[in-house]
């Protein structure tokens, strides 16, 4: 196993990324700003720490970021019992370890949260490693979580999966080449755009061309 595959977890593996939306609605109209729900939708992908100002200006997240990020929470753990995973999530996870990647789920994500998607995929079972937004400083699109989870794999070379431009961004960011399935809703020329190598329809095309990609993978040496 030289080479690791670090996949996303939220809106790659598991259907999160219109429930994160909503949930983020609900956060901000609790506080009496109004995000349009489109605009919210462009941002799944960040985590909360870098969501805030993003959607709405430094001047909301120094006044309410902590608050809106503890609303959120609230809004997506009711939420919880409605996610599923993909059609093609477990099958992905065990035809990875079958091309011995070393799998490696790195999630934005609240570590409750990453704990129930495990649930969902087997991911304990099928992961050589998993992370959260615990694990980090900074959340993607800053590169730490998938430079944390290249140093988990401990391999030679890396590839990043992921369903947004924020996912493309991270792995840009780290050195590590970026290949995106179209499950957060994003287009195939933004993810293009932002460094995807290749783009996926779902999770079963990406399946099929997973021994395609450790010949994408970068030969920069583990950190």
């Amino acid at each position: 196993m030289d080479t690791a595959l670090i996949l996303d977890v939220d809106g790659t593996l598991v259907d999160t990324t219109y429930h994160h939306a909503i949930a983020w609605y609900r956060a901000f109209d609790e506080i009496g700003v109004v995000v349009p729900v489109w605009r919210l939708h462009r941002a799944i992908g960040m985590g909360g720490d870098q969501l805030v100002a993003a959607v709405a200006g430094d001047e909301v997240e120094q006044a309410h970021g902590e608050r809106l990020r503890e609303l959120w929470k609230s809004e997506a753990d009711r939420l919880l019992p409605e996610i599923r995973a993909f059609d093609g999530a477990v099958d992905l996870l065990d035809a990875a370890r079958t091309t011995r990647f070393a799998v490696v789920l790195a999630s934005s994500g609240k570590p409750d949260h990453v704990d129930h998607y495990l649930d969902l995929i087997g991911g304990r079972e099928r992961a050589h490693a998993w992370l959260s937004s615990a694990d980090v400083s900074e959340t993607k699109p800053h590169p730490d979580l998938v430079e944390a989870a290249w140093r988990q794999a401990g391999t030679t070379h890396a590839i990043m999966v992921g369903d947004s431009v924020w996912d493309c961004d991270a792995a840009r960011r780290t050195g590590v080449p970026a290949v995106a399935v179209r499950t957060g809703g994003f287009g195939v020329d933004e993810l293009t755009d932002h460094g995807a190598r290749a783009v996926y329809e779902d999770l079963s095309e990406l399946r099929r061309a997973l021994p395609d990609l450790a010949d994408l993978a970068t030969a920069v040496e583990a950190r």
